[in-house]
């Protein structure tokens, strides 16, 4: 079995989308470093729009996560309301 990743840079806003992935993707591996978050999910990562927008308290665009984001791993798939990320073993 393999994982999608993605990393975060750290600050105030990519610690709600990292709350956020959590609480929607429940095998989720958090490797927390000084100067970025990465978090490992086996086979399939999703973040929702709905989701990250309860934990910053406002309207939340996917496409904001450009802002705070070094890097991701697997096939991307990406609408209005959900960014998934997929690993195919």
């Amino acid at each position: 079995m393999s994982n999608a990743f993605i990393a975060f840079q750290k600050n105030d806003d990519s610690r709600c989308i990292i709350e956020a992935i959590l609480d929607d993707n429940p095998g989720a591996m958090v490797d927390d470093q000084p100067s970025m978050v990465k978090i490992d999910v086996p086979n399939r990562l999703v973040i929702k729009r709905e989701t990250v927008t309860e934990k910053m308290g406002r309207e939340f665009d996917l496409q904001e996560l450009q802002l705070h984001l070094i890097t991701i791993s697997g096939n991307l798939d990406e609408t209005d309301d959900e960014f998934t990320l997929t690993w195919n073993s």
